[in-house]
């Protein structure tokens, strides 16, 4: 095999090892991802907790960076201490490495089960949690396949007579294979891939299992950078997880490396081939870091936070970036351009539903934990909201109608009464919603377990098809407004069942869901009206299409 075609073949099995990862990852958090986020947040009061958290969640995203900078996030945003987020990273990447050791496996068998029963649940059911589940499957199947791939891609290497010179060149220049490792890791931006391939070089005896613990080593350093540099435009406090985990996982990648070469430690225990030897290295240095981190996690706290204060604040540019975020996309000079001035509109809607969606998200989080500024604060947006609202009606009202097609009417009376329901949306969480907030909070009482589940997957159900409607006004599709419409009827149906759960806690004596009833059940409510109105942006595009009914009722 020439080298080109040999490139050709490894390319692309990672291509699709990495596709396969993103397929997995995106069906995860489509299905489950805000109820992975209300477990996230549950949990990381306690750092033990956090960290086994953290590793639950890589397994299930297949990415410690996607637990990083969710955690980030949550760090940022105030949910979460830097301590308990600094863990739940250290558990992160320990989760990574266990996802790598599963994957070594010959789990051949499975890539037809995966993509035979992946295809039949996502081609045969409509249902959203479905289908996501079918694409998780057919993402494992590809994932495993592509494992074969580089299988068979790599097996003429061992009759190659350059790559012998290369490997030994790099067995004998740690640092080097130290620095290329870190790299190509952070090109593949998955640490996991390039642990696989490494593990598969190793197999095929083209990389001696001292350099792959190198080199492993190194892949661990290339993945700590990647969540810093994602986050380093964020603000200070989003920045604070990254850099915790790139100052321990970093420099302990940096000293294991050099204790390494010093010591020259026996391998043997690691594993009987080279092979485990390169993935279980991965794995008991992401539990000795996890160990470590546990009693120098302060320290590394204030270094960070140290590390965040000198660096330099936002640029002109970036103050500049800030101010355009507020300049309204409504030109006054395309308002004799019917086309024009609606896409404008639409741009406009856009930024409304950006701000609805974390209002929404950011509401539950305050049913959790609220003080008076974090409620002010959410408040406030509803005058965004407002301001939105009114210039975009004035600027529908001044489009020029001389050129405008009767398509072109229909749109802009829809955006309208989209932009309506979107500010009224707002009205509900800040005059509805926060003030239940208010009163569980000076009341000081707690919802049951049950009935907190009850509430945030309500909510996760209600977020979701949010989404859905937000993404319908700009594609339009008539298959999102028809499951849009389906979303509503079933609800309602489930808002029933939850009512009859409450209430029958209720005729059990349970004492917490006496003092919470009023807010639990004007909470499902208000929900349930949000997720009313947010269905009803489908109407215009099935009333265009001729699927909607002139009426429910039925003929007497």
């Amino acid at each position: 095999m020439s080298g080109s075609v040999f490139f050709l073949h490894m390319a692309g099995a990672i291509a699709l090892l990495l596709w396969a990862t993103h397929m997995v990852r995106s069906g995860v958090e489509r299905a489950y991802g805000e109820l992975l986020k209300q477990r996230l947040r549950r949990t990381l009061g306690h750092p033990l907790l956090a960290a086994a958290t953290g590793l639950a969640l890589a397994v299930a995203l297949q990415s410690s960076t996607a637990v990083t900078l969710l955690v980030g996030s949550f760090a940022g945003s105030g949910i979460v201490t830097g301590l308990s987020g600094i863990l739940a990273v250290r558990g992160a990447e320990v989760g990574s490495a266990l996802v790598t050791k599963i994957l070594s496996f010959d789990l051949a068998l499975l890539v037809p089960l995966c993509l035979v029963a992946g295809t039949a649940i996502f081609m045969t059911t409509e249902r959203r949690a479905w289908r996501q589940s079918g694409r998780i499957l057919v993402g494992v199947g590809l994932l495993i396949l592509s494992l074969e791939m580089m299988g068979e891609a790599s097996e003429p290497l061992r009759q190659s007579r350059v790559v012998p010179l290369i490997a030994g060149y790099l067995s004998d220049d740690p640092i080097t294979a130290f620095l290329i490792a870190a790299a190509v890791t952070y090109v593949f931006h998955s640490s996991i891939a390039a642990v696989l391939l490494l593990a598969t070089f190793a197999e095929r005896g083209i990389v001696s299992p001292e350099l792959g613990i190198v080199m492993v080593l190194g892949i661990n350093l290339g993945s700590s950078f990647i969540a810093p540099m994602l986050t380093r435009r964020s603000s200070p406090e989003c920045r604070v997880v990254p850099l915790g985990n790139l100052l321990m996982r970093g420099a302990g990648s940096l000293v294991m490396l050099v204790g390494f070469i010093l010591i020259k430690p026996p391998i043997g225990l690691l594993g009987g081939n080279a092979a485990d030897q390169v993935v279980n290295a991965h794995i008991a240095f992401n539990l000795f870091i996890l160990l470590a981190g546990i009693p120098l996690s302060r320290l590394v706290l204030k270094a960070t936070e140290a590390l965040v204060a000198l660096s330099p604040g936002p640029t002109p540019e970036e103050r500049q970036n800030a101010l355009l975020s507020e300049v309204s996309a409504l030109d006054e000079a395309a308002l004799d351009n019917p086309q024009q001035a609606l896409a404008n509109v639409t741009r406009e809607a856009v930024r409304m539903c950006d701000t609805v969606d974390f209002m929404l998200v950011r509401v539950l989080e305050l049913y959790r934990e609220a003080d008076k500024h974090a409620i002010q604060a959410l408040a406030d947006l509803d005058d965004t909201l407002d301001r939105r609202h009114a210039a975009i009606k004035l600027y529908l009202a001044r489009i020029s109608r001389e050129n405008m097609f009767e398509e072109e009417a229909r749109r802009c009376q829809d955006l309208l009464s989209a932009c309506v329901k979107l500010e009224q949306v707002g009205d509900i969480i800040v005059r509805n919603l926060l003030a239940h907030v208010r009163s569980k909070m000076e009341r000081k009482v707690d919802f049951t377990p049950e009935g907190w589940h009850e509430l945030s997957s309500f909510h996760a159900a209600v977020l979701s098809n949010a989404r859905l409607a937000f993404n319908l006004l700009v594609t339009q599709d008539p298959v999102t407004a028809h499951r849009l419409v389906a979303e509503k009827d079933r609800m309602r149906e489930i808002e029933k069942v939850l009512s009859q759960q409450h209430f029958e806690r209720l005729r059990q004596g349970s004492e917490q869901s006496v003092e919470t009833s009023s807010i639990h059940l004007d909470t499902i409510r208000d929900l349930k009206q949000i997720n009313a109105l947010l269905a009803a942006i489908a109407y215009p595009v099935l009333e265009a299409e001729g699927l909607l009914r002139d009426t429910r009722l039925r003929s007497a």
